[in-house]
């Protein structure tokens, strides 16, 4: 996959859009601040917020507890969202919805790289678990980011993320940006484990709709998503795995851990709702000009 320089020098415009340009280069020292700034108005001061009203769990068992009931929750009733693209997304709409978040699709589990080094052995083996298979065991046929390659190119679409990032919405852009933070610049890894023993234990309803939706509208390359209905089950025990490791070892902070798990839920969503939300406007604006055409 070859990163384009014209739609890269485009990245320049908005939050998400600064912050997406500086974590897929190399910044120099002024541009390092920017992030830094950039990054303590969200995702950290959001972070903060959680923390603070994070309930207050005894000990790892009681808040594993409360993410077990929340994730029965969630997926008990999908949203408005979720269900739309299951059930009524055209091609076009889906094929938009796709397109925005190519952000991370193209580049999945990139942005993750960073926290192995800020974990003891038993923990960062579990992760490490997770990431093998994200990269495909180094199969590239089984890469995930090459699985989303696939599926850009049978709905006709571009395979280079800086193109899509250039056109996505401020909230899916933050969804990829979101984990490099929590990787890398994160206080400490307990937001980390809580935000990654969140999603890819909702990834398992998460992306239902959206396999349901290839399968609806006959689109082949749909195996990026029931890759992931698969396997993420595996995932999800390696990484309650991980986050007992660093607990036994550590000493997990739970408000931390929680706000992890807190800010990836709400992240998730309102990058779904504006995918979906950009999606219906686009298609109704299309429609608009063939009527008055």
């Amino acid at each position: 996959m070859t990163l384009r320089r014209p739609a890269l020098r485009r990245l320049r415009a908005t939050p998400q859009q600064l912050l997406y340009h500086h974590n897929h280069t190399i910044p120099d020292l002024a541009a390092y601040a920017q992030l830094l700034a950039l990054e303590s108005r969200w995702p950290r001061a959001e972070a903060d917020a959680l923390e603070a009203e994070a309930p207050p769990f005894s000990d790892l068992r009681e808040l594993l507890a409360a993410l077990d009931d929340r994730l029965r929750a969630e997926e008990a009733a999908p949203s408005d969202s979720e269900r739309f693209i299951a059930e009524q997304a055209t091609r076009a709409q889906f094929a938009h919805i796709a397109g925005q978040f190519a952000v991370d699709g193209l580049v999945e589990s990139q942005s993750h790289l960073g926290i192995l080094p800020r974990l003891p052995r038993r923990a960062r083996m579990a992760v490490m678990r997770v990431l093998i298979d994200e990269f495909g065991c180094g199969n590239e046929a089984r890469e995930h980011a090459g699985l989303y390659v696939r599926l850009m190119v049978e709905l006709g679409l571009s395979t280079d993320p800086f193109e899509h990032a250039a056109h996505a919405c401020e909230e899916t852009l933050a969804y990829v940006n979101l984990f490099h933070w929590l990787a890398s610049r994160a206080p400490t890894p307990d937001y980390f484990l809580g935000a990654y023993a969140y999603f890819e234990s909702s990834v398992l309803y998460g992306f239902r709709c959206y396999a349901a939706a290839c399968e609806r509208l006959g689109i082949e390359a749909g195996q990026y998503y029931s890759e992931h209905l698969h396997i993420d089950s595996f995932h999800s025990r390696d990484m309650i795995a991980a986050l007992r490791a660093w607990d036994h070892e550590h000493g997990a902070d739970l408000a931390k851990v929680w706000a992890g798990v807190e800010l990836t839920r709400a992240t998730v969503a309102r990058a779904t709702d504006a995918a979906v939300l950009a999606a219906r406007t686009a298609s109704a604006a299309e429609a608009r000009t063939e009527t008055s055409t």
